[in-house]
């Protein structure tokens, strides 16, 4: 059943827009074979707006409530306590503080490197880099050593996970000495982990369940090294908080209103409340009570049997891109080999206890991780919260599909400050219940958007938007749909309320400083294509192999708001194309980018925005750029990864020191294996997915 082609190594060729055709397998199950799953026929754009709207006239955000987790502020952790990072002091809150500046004036002083194709990471000038750690390395205390050919899913299941993704670090000690990286394993690629591969139906049972245990999160202890921006794993002493969750075996609790109903229950949960494993865990976010948010998004590769489902039921899989015309889609992956509840001939509601977002308490490793069903169930790329003014929590949220929408969910409760046991009780309960909105996006100049990116005449791509809602706690505010199909099937709830359809939205990010939300669209090849939809303002470019950057302003500055406006920042490619855009920076003077994937700030507010499938022709990488003042839209490269590679996270620690970066399937090459491998990071052997932290050699912030 294997439809994996076996060329010669580097040869390899993209197969839809950057990406190689063995990244498209494996990662998303080659969801681009496949039909759009989105075939609603609402409005691309909704209303249009008659009136235009100058760019400098659109609502600025003033400060708003935000909070971080502060490294070399926080108390340290003796005995079961819960450290005090994990719970911001009521301080922080009073008021809503704004984040602590740091040291330095905050300007993007550094020498943005070149494109390259090197084979290893490359930095900037005046700083370094190493890997923190890598697939294979041990995670819980006792893990045997890493065995490449003789791996085994008990043994993986206390090893660091394979295509690490998201990455948090969240600081254990006042002193910032010490801190807990938590990591995301999204999915794994057999032909470059198992020596000999051939197929998935020619493994082993036991390999697949190396899979199994492959992905999930990592959880793992880190010193500084030596008082720098350097961070490595601790290897000595006991390391309480070391921890694997994996697809294999770790128990769920599912929470929210859909937490039971009749679409989660299945034979082995007759109750639909608990689940077994999590998949293809994408991005995330850590949140001002201590804790991270993982993304479950490209689940449907990993289930079978769809034709034999229900005849009603099969409108509902496919919107989610599983097939329900053969038992085996393109690209399955075979779990059913080794756990039958991946066969939906079986099991026809295991698929919808996947495409959640996930709550995991690093500081409690006995804790049983949740999934949040009060947020909605779609292909997630993560979610990241803030408080908002009047104390409520504010997630925002991507689906990663082309054609699909932009999320957001506000809680019912509010943010309890301080680091008691109450307060932290209370705010852990904060995504379980709250209304959660889709996406409406208006544009002011329609009629000049003809899909080649030309600025429009009032020199911006720009409007106003609302959001939609769709469920609030158990009410449901989409006609036929009770609050339970709503937050199971959302994007058929989305599809009806006529959300705008978007280039692959993904990760979607708030400004801590100024409350304004940053969202990466990366890509949409289809945008344009007979039968599919147009351009459109904010998705100004059909065929659009690039992607942008989308900004939006909740107006009276109230993350909670239910209308915004919203422009696009940067409209991604070679600067020397005139479909790009870079705030009116001089486009001379910026950084090639393509194909925009995380987002993440530093403590000055700079947005740092990392690739996936660079189109350019060159490696992927790391930039930044401010995103106020006269440098707006001066964005450098501040880093590569090696061949075949992503860069995933990122993630800038709020001393400023230190960026964490995952390097995620280095080498991922039409043809390559483990006897013939296309890049050799890190250890010169065979490509290893891993995590790296760079930092400046004189111990000053990064980026300035």
């Amino acid at each position: 059943m294997s439809d994996r082609p076996r060329l010669l190594p580097l040869l390899g060729t993209p197969r839809h827009g950057s990406r190689d055709a063995m990244t498209c397998l494996y990662r998303c199950g080659n969801a681009c074979d496949h039909p759009v799953p989105n075939t609603s026929d609402n409005a691309y754009f909704g209303d249009i707006v008659s009136a235009e709207v100058n760019r400098r006239g659109v609502l600025s955000a003033g400060a708003v409530g935000a909070l971080v987790l502060g490294f070399g502020t926080a108390a340290g952790a003796t005995g079961g306590s819960v450290p005090a990072a994990a719970a911001p002091a009521a301080a922080e809150v009073t008021g809503f503080r704004r984040p602590r500046p740091p040291a330095g004036t905050g300007a993007l002083t550094f020498k943005p490197i070149p494109p390259n194709k090197l084979d290893t990471l490359v930095v900037p000038n005046g700083y370094d880099h190493s890997v923190v750690i890598r697939w294979g390395d041990p995670v819980v205390p006792g893990a045997p050593r890493f065995d490449l050919r003789n791996q085994t899913a008990a043994a993986q299941a206390k090893q660091f996970g394979y295509n690490n993704d998201f990455v948090g670090v969240l600081p254990l000690d006042r002193r910032g000495r010490r801190a807990l990286l938590v990591v995301n394993h999204e999915y794994t690629n057999e032909d470059l982990m198992f020596p000999g591969f051939t197929s998935m139906d020619a493994l082993t049972v036991e390999q697949l369940r190396v899979t199994m245990a492959a992905h999930g999160m990592s959880v793992v202890e880190l010193e500084r090294v030596d008082g720098t921006g350097q961070w490595r794993p601790v290897t000595q002493g006991r390391r309480p908080y070391n921890r694997r969750v994996t697809a294999l075996a770790t128990k769920f609790d599912l929470t929210g209103p859909a937490a039971g109903s009749a679409w989660l229950r299945t034979a082995a949960d007759p109750k639909g409340r608990t689940v077994v494993g999590t998949l293809n865990n994408c991005a995330g976010g850590v949140t001002p009570w201590g804790t991270v948010l993982s993304g479950e998004e490209n689940f449907n590769q990993y289930f079978v049997g769809g034709d034999a489902v229900p005849e009603e039921v099969k409108p509902k899989l496919a919107r989610y891109g599983i097939t329900t015309t053969a038992r085996y889609p393109s690209g399955s992956r075979r779990w059913e080999r080794a756990d039958e509840r991946f066969d939906l001939a079986k099991h026809p509601n295991e698929a919808n206890r996947f495409g959640w977002i996930v709550e995991i308490d690093p500081f409690d490793p006995e804790s049983r991780p949740r999934k949040h069903t009060a947020l909605g169930r779609f292909k997630h790329e993560g979610a990241n919260v803030i408080v908002a003014r009047n104390g409520q929590v504010v997630a925002y949220m991507g689906d990663d599909e082309r054609f699909d929408y932009l999320y957001k969910f506000v809680s019912d409760k509010k943010f309890m400050p301080g680091d008691s046991w109450v307060a932290r009780k209370h705010n852990l309960t904060l995504l379980e219940s709250g209304t959660l909105y889709v996406a409406k996006i208006e544009q002011t100049s329609a009629a000049e958007i003809d899909g080649s990116g030309k600025l429009p005449a009032d020199g911006a791509f720009n409007g106003r938007g609302r959001w939609i809602r769709l469920v609030s706690g158990t009410r449901s505010y989409v006609d036929g749909m009770t609050a339970a199909d709503v937050l199971t099937f959302t994007r058929l709830a989305a599809d009806k309320v006529g959300a705008t359809k978007m280039d692959r939205p993904e990760d979607v990010e708030a400004s801590l400083l100024t409350g304004k939300v940053y969202v990466a669209l990366t890509n949409n090849t289809d945008r344009g294509k007979p039968g599919k939809a147009p351009a459109d303002e904010a998705n100004p470019r059909n065929l659009n192999k690039h992607g942008q950057i989308l900004e939006l302003v909740e107006d009276r500055a109230d993350n909670t708001a239910e209308t915004f406006a919203w422009s696009l920042p940067i409209v991604a490619g070679d600067p020397t194309d005139p479909s790009t855009y870079f705030a009116g920076y001089d486009k001379t003077k910026v950084s090639p980018i393509s194909c925009p994937d995380n987002v993440a700030f530093d403590a000055a507010g700079n947005l740092w925005i990392s690739t996936d499938g660079n189109a350019l022709g060159s490696n992927d990488g790391l930039f930044a750029t401010p995103v106020e003042g006269p440098e707006r839209g001066h964005l450098k490269q501040f880093l590569t990864v090696p061949v075949g590679a992503e860069t995933c996270g990122p993630f800038i620690t709020e001393d400023n020191r230190s960026v964490f970066v995952a390097v995620q399937h280095p080498g991922e090459l039409t043809g390559a294996s483990v006897e013939k491998p296309a890049s050799t990071w890190p250890d010169g052997d065979y490509a290893k997915p891993g995590v790296v932290v760079a930092w400046r050699l004189d111990g000053g912030p990064i980026g300035s």
